[in-house]
């Protein structure tokens, strides 16, 4: 669950109206499209050792909330040798996130880092299967079990 906004300070906020709070280690991504009353994209970013990374996607990832994802996994590839996506609470994936994380993944094994899934999601199982991508990716039933084995 993540924190209520009122908890955290903003620490950035961009012009796309993104804002970037920070709580502890923790890191929060809020995308906000004014077209929608409420929030439609959360990333929430938790410390695990020196070297782990685990990204929490929360909502929808379309071509609007897409570049805040690539963002955060970018950045968090830059710190971490093993970066886990959980994609357990996305709700609406569309091609245009697929596409992110083909994109992660390939910069990942080029800079001979891990991006792992966690994606128990009936959406986004389904998108990752029709797309015949899912082999593409390394895929975990849990957070636990994708932290394993650190490179």
């Amino acid at each position: 669950m993540l924190p209520h906004v009122d908890e955290m300070a903003p620490v950035s906020q961009g012009t796309s109206g993104r804002h970037v709070l920070r709580c502890a280690s923790r890191y929060i991504v809020r995308a906000m499209n004014s077209a929608f009353p409420a929030d439609i994209l959360h990333l929430q970013v938790a410390e695990h050792g020196a070297d782990a990374r685990v990204v929490t996607v929360t909502g929808e990832v379309d071509a609007l909330t897409a570049p805040q994802l690539a963002d955060v996994l970018t950045a968090q590839l830059a710190v971490a040798r093993i970066v886990v996506v959980d994609l357990d609470a996305v709700q609406f994936m569309a091609s245009a996130g697929l596409r992110v994380l083909f994109e992660i993944d390939e910069l990942a094994t080029r800079q001979d880092r891990c991006l792992r899934l966690v994606s128990n999601s009936p959406t986004v199982t389904l998108v990752l299967e029709t797309s015949g991508l899912r082999d593409q990716f390394t895929v975990a039933n849990n957070v636990a079990d994708a932290l394993k084995n650190k490179p």
